[in-house]
């Protein structure tokens, strides 16, 4: 995951839809793209052009990336290795995706956001099948164990965080223990189980040109 400087709300208004980049804050009602704000910049008030083949490619991407907050770098490693494996590419990003540290460490909701996510890893806070586990980008297999661990500071953390998102539909493809800050990942999600709403074969497009 990147770290994206600025203000998260200008990139939702970019893309016209929520991306959730600031967790449960994006669910109030001033939410920018729930009041209708348009898009950044002197332009943003205008008629929007008809998009060309490729604009509208690169905004799926764009918007993709930005959800999962990754820089383009990291964006197209990921591409590239799911694109040297049998099977559908589009669907395999969005598993692989799915599958990262950080990405689960938010599902199970011991962290408000993605980003938020990311730092519990790299400070620390997350263990997985009780190992240390520092690199947000890792790739879970089916059946590792994710947990908080057991110190004052981080089990702080992530209850303030499960308190908040009790309201939140826990994926079906993870189980969670609330009180013993554990949480499994038990397979690979479907492609109808991920949130994203997004045209993945548009992003195979793009970088199959």
């Amino acid at each position: 995951m990147g770290n994206q400087r600025g203000a998260k709300c200008k990139l939702c208004r970019r893309e016209g839809e929520k991306l959730f980049l600031k967790g449960m804050r994006c669910l109030m009602a001033k939410c920018p793209v729930e009041t209708g704000r348009p898009p950044p910049g002197v332009h943003g008030q205008r008629r929007s052009r008809k998009m060309s083949d490729y604009g509208v490619q690169l905004r799926e991407k764009q918007k993709l990336r930005r959800q999962y907050g990754l820089q383009e770098g990291q964006f197209r490693l990921f591409f590239e290795r799911v694109a040297k494996r049998r099977g559908v590419t589009g669907e395999q990003l969005l598993q692989m995706l799915e599958s990262r540290l950080d990405n689960v460490v938010y599902r199970l909701g011991f962290a408000g956001s993605r980003k938020e996510a990311r730092q519990m890893v790299v400070h620390n806070h997350v263990q997985v099948n009780a190992r240390k586990a520092t690199v947000p980008s890792m790739i879970l297999e089916p059946g590792a164990v994710v947990q908080v661990k057991d110190r004052s500071s981080s089990r702080a953390l992530a209850g303030r965080n499960l308190e908040a998102a009790q309201g939140r539909e826990l994926a079906p493809w993870l189980s969670r223990d609330d009180a013993a800050f554990t949480g499994e990942f038990l397979r690979v999600p479907s492609r109808e189980e991920i949130a994203p709403v997004v045209n993945e074969q548009l992003i195979v497009e793009l970088y199959s040109k």
